[in-house]
């Protein structure tokens, strides 16, 4: 049986398995394989069968992860409209920037609930003042398991259109 640690240890160890968690990899793949030179072409494809194009799945990513970040942090912020809120209106890029756009914003915020949940200062079991019981670890592994799952799902959408590796 492994040593006990200290509190501290515990601590920061949680923190460091939810970081490597939110970004992703080891059984799954990351964000910016998952991502990684799509043709453009293809961003807009809902192949036979799905649901959703590459785009649309990259937009709810992103949105949906912004909505999470900013719910733990901001009281004002107000959440999206469920579900139409959640996802873009277009099944394809409405310009030829976009994509790089939404890439940049998902690892913007990313990157902050990353910060988020590093820091010491931060009470991870702490209940969000303006919510209804939820804490930063709740929310951390909430858009950890929501961005893994789908991410296999754009996997999927590439492997259909033949464009994974």
């Amino acid at each position: 049986m492994p040593a006990k640690k200290a509190p501290a240890d515990s601590d920061a160890s949680l923190r460091e398995h939810l970081v490597t968690l939110l970004n992703g990899g080891q059984a799954h793949a990351t964000f910016d394989a998952a991502v990684k030179n799509l043709p453009p072409e293809l961003r807009g494809q809902r192949p036979k069968g799905a649901e959703h194009s590459p785009w649309e799945v990259l937009e709810h990513l992103r949105i949906a992860q912004s909505d999470i970040l900013e719910f733990s942090r901001d009281p004002r912020h107000l959440s999206p409209e469920w579900p139409s809120g959640y996802w873009p209106a277009t099944a394809a890029p409405p310009d030829e920037k976009a994509w790089e756009r939404s890439i940049r914003a998902f690892r913007r915020d990313l990157k902050a609930i990353c910060e988020l949940v590093s820091s010491p200062a931060t009470d991870l079991c702490a209940r969000i003042p303006h919510g209804d019981g939820q804490t930063l670890l709740r929310e951390a592994l909430l858009a950890a398991d929501h961005n893994a799952y789908h991410l296999g799902e754009l996997v999927l959408l590439r492997r259909l259109l033949g464009a994974w590796h």
